[in-house]
């Protein structure tokens, strides 16, 4: 009997994540200046025959610092090595890669702030002599080897900047900061990727996806997965902008980017606390969900949005998301109490 065919979607999401990901700095949309110091600074490295310093970058997720860091490379004509600074728990996680490392070669280390402490020491002179000196035995019989390293390019990237320490910040040739996407942006983004998923889109469904896609290209791609894929169940595959609207609005997006749970912080804080303001704690535990969840995903967008607002005595949200949500008639004002933060 013939065997059933093993359906893999993990890989074919992964081809479609390389498919969708800039090859080279000039097809990326957005981040310009970023774009044209880092044009720079490649152009002078080759002229001068030299490696190119190191570079870290920092910014929210999703907003191009793996493309940017695999984009160098092939602009260096150099190969690359990718780590994450997760694994990296001792030195010996990094010697492979530093010794292994080309003439010119990058190696990129995403997540950077999640390094041991260890291996970032162990990492200076790596980045400033281009060496790495290795204890062998221990006590009175102990001896350094020092071995040298071909000259390489570190590329760091890292969602929490604030977490990495200032020697090694320091070390950092360049550092670039990635900012959010206008809506024209995205809305480019969008029909791009359109076009390489051979999908009709049409430009005001272009600019919806794009306007509830929060600023960032990687929401933005998967916001237009899900629409293609409502628009080849429902409309014969064609995106115009009422299928745009109804797809996101059945995956509980609404006009502004906000899902569900976005919703529902904000609804929790207008209804049970009276709008604030109150501690994150209180509110993550009527939810039942964990503080850092709030604060790291579902908080920094609210706030961009001007919905909520961060006051010594707690969280507040603004008349603005009493308006969006359509909760005008609970707004009352409050006085400055509250639980602690």
């Amino acid at each position: 009997m013939a065997r059933e065919p093993v359906l893999r979607p993990t890989k074919i999401r992964d081809d479609e994540d390389r498919l969708l990901r800039p090859q080279r700095m000039e097809e990326m949309v957005g981040q310009r200046a970023v774009y044209e110091r880092l044009k720079i600074a490649i152009d002078a490295a080759l002229k001068r025959n030299e490696p190119l310093g190191h570079i870290l970058f920092d910014g929210p997720p999703g907003l191009g610092k793996t493309t940017f860091a695999l984009c160098i490379p092939r602009h260096l004509g150099v190969s690359v090595q990718i780590a994450s600074g997760a694994t990296l728990k001792a030195p010996k996680d990094l010697i492979p890669y530093l010794t292994n490392a080309e003439e010119r070669s990058v190696l990129f280390i995403d997540e950077i702030h999640r390094m041991q402490k260890a291996v970032e020491e162990f990492l200076y002179p790596a980045m400033e002599d281009f060496r790495i000196d290795i204890t062998l035995g221990e006590g009175v019989n102990a001896r350094t080897l020092n071995i040298r390293l071909k000259p390489f390019t570190l590329i760091g990237a890292t969602t929490r900047s604030g977490l990495l320490s200032a020697p090694l910040r320091d070390r950092f040739h360049m550092r670039e900061h990635l900012d959010f996407y206008t809506v024209e942006e995205l809305a480019e983004i969008v029909r791009r990727n359109a076009r390489k998923l051979n999908v009709p889109i049409e430009d005001d469904a272009a600019e919806e996806i794009a306007r509830r896609s929060r600023g960032t290209p990687r929401i933005a791609n998967n916001r237009l997965r899900w629409v293609r894929d409502y628009a080849t169940s429902k409309a014969r595959g064609r995106i115009t902008r009422s299928v745009a609207e109804d797809a996101l609005e059945m995956q509980g997006v609404d006009s502004l980017g906000l899902d569900p749970q976005d919703r529902k912080y904000l609804e929790t804080i207008a209804r049970v606390f009276n709008g604030g303001p109150v501690g994150v704690e209180a509110v993550a535990h009527t939810l039942n969900l964990s503080p850092d969840t709030l604060v790291d995903e579902v908080e920094p967008f609210l706030l961009r949005c001007e919905l909520l607002i961060r006051t010594p005595r707690g969280r507040k949200i603004t008349p603005k998301a009493y308006e969006h949500l359509g909760l005008t008639g609970l707004r009352t004002p409050q006085p400055e109490q509250g639980f602690l933060f």
